[in-house]
């Protein structure tokens, strides 16, 4: 399928369909007038990708667990050093939320005084 198609089955833009293959996540055949044409798989991939965006990965982050993911949701094969992976994003996302707490709590009290 072409690039037109994959966006109209994902929902995903043409603009971030191309991103997500500079980013290395992926990874179309080129036809002989040099269109990309994409697999009945990349649909798949497309929905993994979002929803590990939609997790908060990075591409980078995204780019090394995809080869783990299965099915849309996605749920994953423990690859090696997957779970290591995930577990160092959710302490940077920990980590993120206690930074995010803190200056809320100063503006709070900031608002607080008369």
């Amino acid at each position: 399928m072409l690039i037109g198609e994959l966006s109209r089955r994902t929902g995903v833009s043409t603009r971030l369909l191309r991103y997500y293959e500079e980013q290395g996540l992926l990874t179309p055949e080129r036809g002989p007038n040099g269109y990309r044409e994409y697999g009945e798989d990349a649909v798949l991939t497309v929905r993994q990708i979002r929803a590990l965006l939609d997790a908060g990965l990075t591409t980078e982050v995204i780019r090394s667990v995809l080869p783990c993911a299965r099915g849309s949701e996605p749920d994953f094969d423990w690859c090696a050093d997957l779970r290591g992976a995930l577990e160092r994003e959710l302490a940077a996302l920990d980590e993120r939320i206690g930074e995010l707490r803190r200056s809320r709590d100063a503006l709070a009290a900031y608002l607080a005084r008369p």
